[in-house]
């Protein structure tokens, strides 16, 4: 698969999975909504920045992003079954558990 169908496919996939049209993705990233379809109808390739932007929206990393989904890229057994995990919670759940292991942190 090329580059260019590979993104253009994953972003897809990643507006499916997280139920995300397009007008949200542009609200979003700040980017306009014909520049996302150009990227989804594989006419633009994305800059790096522009893949970013689009990361963040989804909460996800560029290595992520390119892992492709269900893997999860570098990560040692208890790290994937964290994430594993974190992907099966609602926001709420999400919201509590990040400010509980952000309270671990030791300053």
């Amino acid at each position: 698969m090329r580059v260019e169908e590979y993104v253009a496919t994953r972003v897809k996939e990643l507006c499916v999975k997280y139920k995300v049209t397009k007008y949200r993705l542009s609200q979003l990233t700040g980017m306009s909504q014909t520049a996302l379809g150009n990227i989804m109808n594989m006419k633009s390739m994305p800059t790096v920045l522009t893949l970013e932007k689009i990361c963040d929206a989804f909460g996800i990393t560029m290595a992520q992003f390119f892992a492709g989904e269900g893997k999860q890229p570098d990560l040692t057994q208890e790290q994937k079954e964290i994430v594993e995990t974190w992907d099966m919670l609602g926001a709420e759940e999400r919201r509590i558990l990040l400010q509980f292991v952000r309270s671990l942190k030791k300053e």
